[in-house]
């Protein structure tokens, strides 16, 4: 079996967990979640939103996260995802410590812990990227990143949606090549309230007294796991057309 048929196999695998029924813990979280937000104050709700409007305009628009690692031109799938795999490791043990700062300090230096994560996170795809051979100096990768993000944190239906999106990039591309109205069409407040609702069980033992340090670092160990399972599928089903193209 040849390397990229064993990819192939692996994304089939990821795709039909993506899909799959929520288990016990999912449905759980999701109703204390729910009960949750309707204690958090509007004013609260509205500081989240404006944080991920912020950070993530920051990714489209900025030079922030732009990484100086250069794009990766030569490598073939198998040698990208060993360096993914390296990238991952790196920017994983950077989130859990970060966790494990944050939650030690309680409640207060958790709520620093949300924007944080994020900038964590973004840094890691706008690296990955180039890992892949995509430079995110073009307007239409930063999207692609934004959409790879939103995936990972959106409910079924969304996220079917953007998979949908990430499968035929090699076309939808085209319409982002340069944008300035799509932060501003964007819908933040189902952005943010998806994204931490994928969340909230995990981050919410963070601010738990005695356990806090622990559950930080568990959450955001687990976090950055399924960004990078589905970061690299996505870049995967990139690469595996591209490279299709054009060896054809």
């Amino acid at each position: 079996m040849s390397y990229e048929h064993k990819v192939q196999r692996e994304i089939a695998d990821w795709e039909h967990k993506m899909f799959r029924p929520p288990g016990w813990l999912e449905k759980t979280s999701k109703t204390i979640g729910n009960r949750i937000n309707h204690w958090i104050p509007p004013k609260v709700h509205n500081i989240i939103t404006t944080t991920i409007r912020s950070i993530v305009r920051t990714a489209l628009f900025g030079a922030e996260y732009t990484p100086s690692r250069q794009v990766e031109r030569t490598l073939d799938l198998e040698a990208a995802d060993q360096e993914a795999q390296e990238l991952f490791a790196l920017y994983q043990k950077i989130a859990v410590a970060e966790g494990a700062g944050t939650g030690a300090g309680g409640i207060m230096l958790s709520m620093v812990d949300f924007p944080a994560l994020i900038a964590i996170k973004m840094k890691f795809l706008f690296e990955l990227a180039h890992v892949y051979g995509y430079d995110t100096k073009h307007f239409s990768e930063r999207v692609f990143i934004l959409k790879v993000f939103q995936m990972t944190f959106s409910g079924p239906e969304n996220r079917a949606r953007l998979l949908e999106s990430v499968k035929h990039w090699h076309s939808e591309k085209e319409q982002w090549m340069s944008d300035t109205e799509y932060a501003r069409n964007m819908d933040w407040e189902t952005f943010q309230i998806e994204y931490r609702d994928a969340m909230d069980f995990r981050k919410m033992l963070q601010m738990v007294p005695g356990i806090g340090a622990v559950a930080g670092a568990w959450a955001n160990y687990t976090i950055l796991e399924e960004l990078r399972e589905s970061a690299m599928n996505a870049y995967r089903l990139r690469r595996l057309h591209d490279d299709f193209v054009i060896v054809g």
